[in-house]
């Protein structure tokens, strides 16, 4: 991929984020007092977590839930000043820093590296990362994601480079149906898709450990950071969502009853993916900071994915969690 390609990428993000204020539309609102904060979602989970742990009463500050399909579209509304927060994988993130996207990271849970792989049908006769050499391999779901950076670094760890194969893109719906009926040689997928997969007997070649970055992340706009209401409010919210996680881990088979609810999927996937993610927040540290520093670094000088070197620190907010 070429630099012009990567500025295509930009100006598609940017776009998006006309757009995004549209989404909100039924949000719920709650609270009292003059700050009013809108919390970006996905699958309505954060809201769910929050209320399921108790920890949605008593706020001193109006609230909006702003939820959305997927990590692409929520960062744009963030962008468009549309939500306040932001909660979205790390890679993800890095491709809206480099895009222009005024962000912040306030808060980070490192998951399994388990939670990311790069799958083949249970039939299949591949039986390593090199055998994939001349063979078509599907990342959903585009460039910059979390599974298109597991592919390149599998390859490069086994001295291969980008080119040694075809790499497709296709969201993970149209290539879980894909998969499922043999059209896929291999896929480098991730979360309840790539269990689901493997729950019906896909192989995995290399899944994401020692790979990484492998995080989560909560985000916050720069305009809602700038304003003293709104910091206040966001920073009582992360101490609340770290309260959730906490009842999360505590409470293992609840969170997995609670997604299983939440996304239609079965408990058995559900109990996979809370045991992967294990939902803990903490403020971004040294330790976060160097890993996605270098995925960043990574995608930008050597894959050419990102238009511009992102600079990680200066996206980081260390004390807003501990406010």
């Amino acid at each position: 991929m070429d630099v012009s390609q990567s500025a295509s990428d930009r100006r598609g993000f940017l776009a998006g984020a006309a757009g995004a204020f549209a989404l909100l539309s039924g949000c719920g609102k709650g609270g009292k007092g003059g700050t009013h904060v809108v919390l970006g979602d996905q699958v309505h989970l954060m809201e769910t977590k929050l209320s399921a742990a108790g920890q949605l009463g008593g706020l001193g500050y109006g609230v909006s839930w702003g939820n959305f399909p997927g990590a692409a579209p929520l960062l744009e509304a963030l962008n468009a000043g549309a939500v306040d927060t932001a909660p979205a994988g790390d890679l993800p993130v890095l491709l809206a820093a480099a895009a222009g996207c005024r962000l912040k990271i306030a808060g980070v849970n490192r998951g399994s590296g388990k939670s990311m792989a790069i799958i083949v049908p249970p039939g299949s006769p591949i039986r390593s990362v090199e055998e994939l050499a001349g063979k078509t391999v599907i990342v959903s779901s585009a460039r910059g994601s979390i599974s298109h950076y597991l592919l390149l670094e599998a390859l490069r760890e086994k001295g291969l480079p980008p080119a040694a194969v075809k790499i497709g893109y296709m969201l993970p719906n149209d290539a879980a149906a894909a998969f499922a009926t043999g059209q896929i040689a291999a896929w480098a997928i991730f979360g309840t898709y790539q269990a689901r997969a493997e729950a019906e007997g896909a192989r995995v070649l290399r899944d994401g450990t020692g790979i990484g970055p492998g995080y989560s992340v909560i985000t916050v706009s720069e305009t809602a950071l700038a304003d003293p209401g709104k910091r206040a409010a966001i920073a009582d919210f992360l101490a609340r969502s770290r309260a959730a996680n906490a009842w999360c881990i505590a409470n293992p088979e609840a969170y997995a009853s609670l997604y299983a609810r939440q996304t239609g999927m079965d408990i058995a996937i559900a109990r996979v993916i809370a045991a992967w993610e294990k939902p803990g927040l903490s403020a971004p540290d040294a330790a976060f900071i160097d890993a996605l520093q270098k995925a960043a670094d990574r995608f930008h000088a050597t894959y050419k994915v990102l238009p511009r070197r992102v600079d990680v620190p200066s996206l980081v907010v260390p004390d807003l969690l501990n406010a």
